[in-house]
């Protein structure tokens, strides 16, 4: 009994690990970001602009989804692709913390569009290694590419409107 009390404790802390790390990342990356929230307003916004609250609300649940399907990869058993999908999640956790910083804070919207292009190739990899450890961990990587999607369609119509 007492191994599997170790075993669930080590898996109830992988489980806030994943899940700390992507909304650590997202809370950091808002808080650098929070003032620019008042330009992004005042800029020419695209047809289907949400109003601004839902992007923190939409991210989060993004944040905790990608945190979980990482959680699903963690728990197997180690292997090369594991270790790839994992290293994978990492990079794009680290490219997408620059992106608000591109376009909020820097107003460099062309570059952050292109950014943000480059940001949907890691996560597709990414969620093509993961479907391909954990189907759940893949489908729960979905969401994130749909909103990218969208996200880049609000980053290219503000760049050719402002």
């Amino acid at each position: 009994m007492r191994t599997g009390g170790i075993f669930l404790k080590k898996k109830t802390k992988t489980l806030l690990t994943c899940l700390a790390v992507p909304l650590g990342v997202g809370a950091v990356s808002g808080f650098l970001t929070q003032e620019s929230m008042n330009t992004f307003e005042k800029l020419k916004q695209p047809p289907l602009t949400p109003p601004g609250w839902v992007f923190p609300v939409v991210w989060t649940g993004l944040f905790a989804m990608m945190g979980t399907a990482s959680y699903l990869v963690a728990i197997t058993p180690k292997t090369e692709e594991r270790k790839k999908a994992l290293t994978l999640y990492g990079i794009q956790l680290a490219v997408n913390f620059l992106w608000p910083v591109f376009f909020f804070n820097a107003g460099w919207y062309l570059f952050a569009f292109a950014w943000l292009l480059f940001l949907w190739y890691l996560v597709y990899l990414c969620t093509k290694t993961f479907s391909e450890i954990s189907r759940t961990a893949g489908y729960l990587m979905i969401p994130y590419l749909v909103w990218l999607t969208f996200a880049g369609y609000l980053n290219f119509f503000i760049f050719l409107l402002n």
